[in-house]
């Protein structure tokens, strides 16, 4: 007997104050449509009423796919807990699910994404919850805002410190799935899913497995439907046996503004000549230099931001294997996708269920992560998920608190001041007109990497701007190396008021990085 049913007959069967966990990475994978459904039989029945939804990364973005915005309704949303949520420039407006977080209407959390699948990993094998020290000393722990984004979520902990084994750990107990939301491209009769045309496997199979051993529901979406017995064994991401209905989307996108790209999907091969390069300028110099930190064979994990741009120096440069990227979502290898396809990679070597990726992430088995800030303070501590005058211009920690925790080195890329104009040639690259704000401060909004952490476990920091290379020491934050151009004085020390101070020993950062040909980097 078929699964298929249509959205609104699958969404009736989610009773009031459920739990529903939904897979997703902002418009890749979204179950956009279930979602949909769901929020428009809250608008004409009032039900399911006070549900908590669990986003493992975000569901939904501000580019056309609403996403998790459909929940975002007075009564039908009780509680969110997400390790993202959709986020987009000021120009746009704000989206729903943060005008009822700002407006402390629904008790909102924000819990790394890594930490998010360990939850359903420990709920579907009934064990005592997350014992973590992913977290420590960061927004997540108790001793700060204990991942409350809200007061009503500061009203109602999800999180502790407790002693195990004479050290410290952060305790999150089992929140445990009644409703699964996860989406594939194929379903046979029976509900076995494969994802061939997918971006990413995301979290679904441990979803499902979370709300399929506590008795719950799992809904699958999909874009087309087939014969039983006419799927692959090894191509079944999601036995049938998990999945309860499925409802047929043939309009599906592969992730936002992209119907179907093969390559994305691992299909087929792009010629490495058919990848756009990073545009001459200088968030490209600061990419450069923080390229010059990899060595040939060595495996990193990418963020979002200027460090984004770093694969695509190493394809100028003509290394486009030379290193091994491994991004949360699970692609591993390949060229990791910027803008809208952010979250992809294409000619990647494998792709990883997003769970086993934070595994890898969390026990710090990769040599080097490049991600970006939003302010560095004096004690070395990053903020990249907090902006209280527009809270959704970031999407709040996703996997980065896990990735940073034990990460061996960590290259942070931004810019030094906030909107200063600079005078970039191939000689120098000077201040034309100072920025609105430094973005070295006293005190982050938010601590999302905790320097002091990093020091006590001794971990490598480099915070790379256009006007210098700051390492953190034990002496705080030391720039070590100066930009052609650049007064180390006036630019950087003065701008700071001495949050950031010059090594005695500083050098001059090699000028090739100005270059608009190919500088000639050698890994």
């Amino acid at each position: 007997m078929s699964k298929v049913v249509s959205p609104s007959q699958a969404v009736s069967q989610i009773r009031d104050g459920a739990v529903v966990s939904v897979s997703s990475s902002s418009s890749l994978g979204c179950p956009d449509l279930v979602l949909k459904a769901i929020g428009a039989r809250f608008e004409a029945e009032g039900h399911p009423q006070n549900i908590t939804s669990l986003h493992p990364i975000a569901a939904g973005d501000m580019y056309g796919v609403k996403g998790m915005d459909y929940l975002a309704q007075d009564g039908l949303l009780r509680r969110v807990i997400a390790g993202s949520y959709p986020s987009g420039p000021s120009s746009l407006e704000m989206p729903d699910i943060w005008k009822m977080i700002v407006e402390d209407r629904v008790a909102a959390y924000n819990v790394p994404s890594g930490i998010m699948y360990d939850m359903h990993r420990e709920a579907a094998a009934r064990r005592p919850g997350v014992l973590t020290k992913v977290g420590l000393q960061t927004f997540v722990d108790p001793i700060r805002e204990g991942c409350a984004m809200n007061e009503k979520a500061a009203a109602a902990p999800i999180v502790s410190r407790t002693e195990f084994g004479g050290e410290t750990w952060l305790h999150f107990p089992n929140i445990a799935p009644d409703v699964c939301i996860l989406r594939a491209t194929t379903a046979d009769e029976h509900g076995n899913l494969t994802y061939e045309h997918e971006g990413a496997y995301l979290g679904g199979l441990e979803q499902a497995i979370a709300a399929r051993n506590n008795g719950g529901l799992v809904i699958a979406q999909v874009s087309r439907v087939t014969m039983r017995g006419s799927l692959r064994p090894h191509d079944v991401r999601v036995p049938g046996h998990l999945v309860d209905l499925v409802v047929l989307d043939p309009d599906q996108k592969q992730t936002c503004e992209t119907p179907y790209d093969p390559a994305i999907s691992g299909q087929v091969m792009r010629p490495w000549d058919s990848f756009t390069l990073a545009e001459y300028g200088v968030e490209k110099v600061i990419a450069r230099r923080a390229a010059m930190e990899l060595s040939q064979g060595q495996t990193a994990n990418l963020g979002f931001g200027i460090s984004a741009m770093v694969p695509r120096v190493l394809l100028e440069e003509g290394h486009p294997e030379a290193v091994t990227w491994a991004i949360e979502q699970g692609a591993v290898g390949g060229v990791p996708l910027t803008g809208f396809a952010f979250g992809c990679a294409s000619n990647a070597d494998a792709f990883v269920p997003s769970p086993q990726q934070f595994i890898y992430f969390q026990g710090g088995g990769f040599d080097m992560s490049f991600l970006s800030f939003l302010e560095v303070d004096v004690e070395g501590n990053v903020n990249v998920s907090k902006l209280g005058k527009k809270p959704y211009l970031t999407a709040g920690c996703g996997g980065f608190v896990d990735i940073t925790a034990r990460a061996k080195k960590i290259v942070f890329s931004g810019w030094f001041e906030a909107g200063a104009q600079m005078e970039l040639s191939e000689e120098a690259l000077r201040v034309a007109k100072p920025g609105k704000f430094t973005k070295m401060v006293d005190q982050v909004e938010h601590v999302t990497f905790s320097g002091a952490r990093a020091r006590e476990t001794g971990q490598e920091v480099l915070y790379i701007t256009e006007r210098c290379v700051i390492r953190l020491t034990d002496q705080g934050l030391v720039a070590t190396e100066i930009m052609p151009g650049i007064d180390a004085q006036a630019d950087i020390v003065g701008v700071t008021e001495g949050r950031v101070t010059v090594a005695e020993n500083a050098q001059l950062m090699d000028k090739r990085l100005l270059a608009q040909a190919p500088m000639g980097l050698v890994l």
